[in-house]
């Protein structure tokens, strides 16, 4: 009798040995597979990264990324700024009120991105490639190709890699929607040709589809003059024998001065040309429809933001 006891005591002792191990396995694979559900790879410019969970601690290397982050509610720790001396672009600045400079787009600043101790870090290629080793041995580090080209693969790439597809598909649904309800509202205006200038001392260029602003104006679906109508960035060091390639139905030009000294040498060159004679003659500007237009958003700072203030531009100047 006792030695049936001990035998049924022993046998339910097994058991309950026998159920913990298979809880604890299953535990552990529930926890393996939680784990895996959490991290994803993100394929980029410069291979695969991984990431583990939603990144917190977000170091972003461009305005336009930047950008990217803050319409999916994410503020980065850290960020560049334009140039040296300069501040905040104005349509981020109270958004990004928190957030530590790194250094400028060109210039990275090693020593403060490591000290942002990020759990991701966001670059390019382009301005970036020199340093992609250093920077993915303090965090993750995922890179876009180019600052140039359709910003919208850019913020793709950007909002799966801080885990917000969701947000960022919505937010360039958003964009499409304004995009064809100004095509709309423009009727037979689509078919004008607009033409885009930056003056800046050394270096007067006529911009092309591959800019920022001929993305925008191609998602609309404006016509380009004949020398612009190319998937290039820009014809670059502009004479003033070529004043007369320059002409559009509109044309819209914006200034940038050498250094950030900002002595308004942009402004002044600029006046210098659309007063001469040549100038005088295009059509545009016979018929008044020569604007100047903010580079920063027309140009440098690249991202959904701006996009969305330009579109603010193009209904001030074609629907108003």
């Amino acid at each position: 009798m006792i030695r049936t006891k001990n035998m049924l005591i022993f046998c339910i002792m097994l058991l309950t040995i026998i159920i913990a191990g298979c809880s604890k396995e299953e535990k552990k694979e529930n926890d393996t597979s939680a784990k895996a559900k959490d991290s994803y790879t993100i394929k980029h410019a410069m291979g695969e990264t991984t990431v583990n969970g939603t990144p917190k601690r977000v170091v972003v290397l461009t305005n336009e990324g930047a950008e990217a982050l803050l319409t999916v509610g994410v503020t980065p720790v850290g960020t560049t700024k334009p140039r040296a001396g300069d501040e905040w672009y104005p349509h981020v600045a109270k958004e990004l009120k928190n957030t530590k400079v790194v250094g400028t787009e060109r210039d990275i600043n090693l020593e403060a991105v490591m000290k942002l101790q990020p759990d991701l870090i966001i670059g390019n290629k382009m301005r970036h490639e020199k340093i992609y080793e250093q920077l993915k041995e303090i965090a993750p580090t995922v890179y876009a190709e180019t600052l140039r080209g359709d910003w919208k693969e850019n913020f793709t790439l950007y909002t799966k890699a801080v885990n917000k597809e969701k947000e960022g598909q919505n937010a360039l649904n958003d964009y499409k929607k304004r995009i064809a309800g100004i095509r709309e509202q423009l009727g037979d205006k689509i078919n004008s040709k607009v033409s885009i200038i930056r003056f800046v001392p050394g270096d007067v260029r006529i911009y092309q589809k591959n800019s920022f602003s001929g993305v925008v104006l191609n998602d609309i679906g404006f016509k380009r003059p004949p020398l612009q109508d190319k998937d290039e960035f820009a014809i670059k060091g502009i004479t003033k024998e070529q004043i007369p390639n320059m002409d559009g139905d509109y044309l819209f030009y914006f200034t940038s001065d050498k250094d950030a000294d900002k002595n308004n040498e942009g402004n002044t060159l600029a006046k210098e040309w659309t007063e001469d004679p040549l100038f005088k003659q295009l059509q545009a500007s016979k018929d008044n429809k020569v604007f100047q237009v903010d580079e920063v958003i027309w140009n440098t700072a690249g991202g959904i933001v701006a996009a969305n203030l330009m579109l603010d531009d193009i209904e001030k100047y074609f629907l108003k």
